[in-house]
């Protein structure tokens, strides 16, 4: 009876730290939900008024009421494109070469290692390579081209890691199917593999993009600008950014500029938003039509 006397009373006690620890994660979210609402509201608050078309279409000026974002936005839209060129098909090409080609040894599980490590590096860390080499070393400058290639590196493990994710999901009956029926490792991975994997890997690049396109630090090392009265013709044109032009708007002690970087933060949330939003819309379609 003791044994039992003392086994139920371990018990309770561990369903009292459980419900204790799931009380303390309640208690986290909401405290978190609370600051992001009432961070949401003063922004909303602040800079709602001043988005409409004059803000969308105009370029900055230092008078808050003829300034806008067009160069930021266009600046903007250029490292989306340019980054994805070049991160898309280096990760997913990287992703099925270790899922599907690399041997099992030491160095491709020093590979892993370091992509799931590489993840996790603060942006800045990219920021400062890219100054160092793409910047100075391919000579470069302050350019378009230098800055997306910087935000291609802070973005490829994030791409390596879901796209070798999402190649993992796919079953192994497959391939076996493919092989079965004549075909190559090759042919198997391209007319079979990435088909049923590219849901995953879209959603991953998705997200992935959308880190880009917040991130400030790494701008701001390699040399973008903070005032652009032009929009950029090619990719080795001066530039700037939405995140930026927010940062460049926020240290101006006027008060209505302050209220200008509101209205950036709203619509490059706007972007960030329709772009998870996309994220998740595949996602979902792909459940419904994943064949197992």
């Amino acid at each position: 009876m003791s044994l039992l006397g003392h086994g139920s009373e371990a018990l309770r006690a561990r369903h009292r730290r459980a419900a204790f620890f799931r009380l303390f994660c309640a208690a986290m979210t909401a405290f978190g939900m609370v600051v992001l609402v009432v961070l949401l509201t003063r922004i909303w608050r602040e800079g709602h008024a001043w988005v409409d078309w004059q803000f969308l279409s105009s370029f900055p000026s230092r008078k808050p009421e003829l300034a806008g974002i067009l160069s930021a936005l266009v600046g903007t839209a250029w490292l989306v494109v340019l980054t994805a060129l070049v991160s898309v098909p280096l990760g997913v090409g990287s992703a099925v070469y270790l899922e599907e080609y690399a041997p099992n040894n030491r160095w491709t599980r020093f590979l892993e290692v370091n992509l799931a490590n590489l993840a996790g590096v603060p942006s800045i860390i990219y920021g400062i390579l890219g100054l160092a080499v793409f910047v100075r070393g391919f000579g470069l400058g302050r350019s378009l081209l230098a800055g997306s290639l910087t935000l291609s590196l802070l973005v490829l493990p994030v791409i390596i890691v879901a796209s070798r994710e999402a190649i993992r999901t796919v079953p192994a009956s497959f391939r076996h199917a493919a092989y079965a029926l004549g075909a190559t490792r090759r042919q198997a991975v391209v007319h079979h593999v990435l088909p049923a994997a590219i849901p995953g890997i879209l959603t991953g690049v998705i997200l992935a993009l959308s880190r880009a396109i917040g991130e400030t630090a790494p701008l701001v090392v390699v040399g973008a600008f903070g005032y652009v009265a032009f929009v950029p013709a090619g990719v080795l044109d001066d530039f700037t950014a939405l995140p930026i032009q927010i940062y460049n708007w926020t240290a101006r002690p006027q008060e209505e500029f302050h209220a200008l970087a509101a209205a950036g933060i709203l619509v490059l949330l706007a972007v960030l938003m329709l772009m998870n939003a996309t994220a998740v819309w595949i996602r979902q379609r792909a459940r419904r039509n994943r064949p197992w």
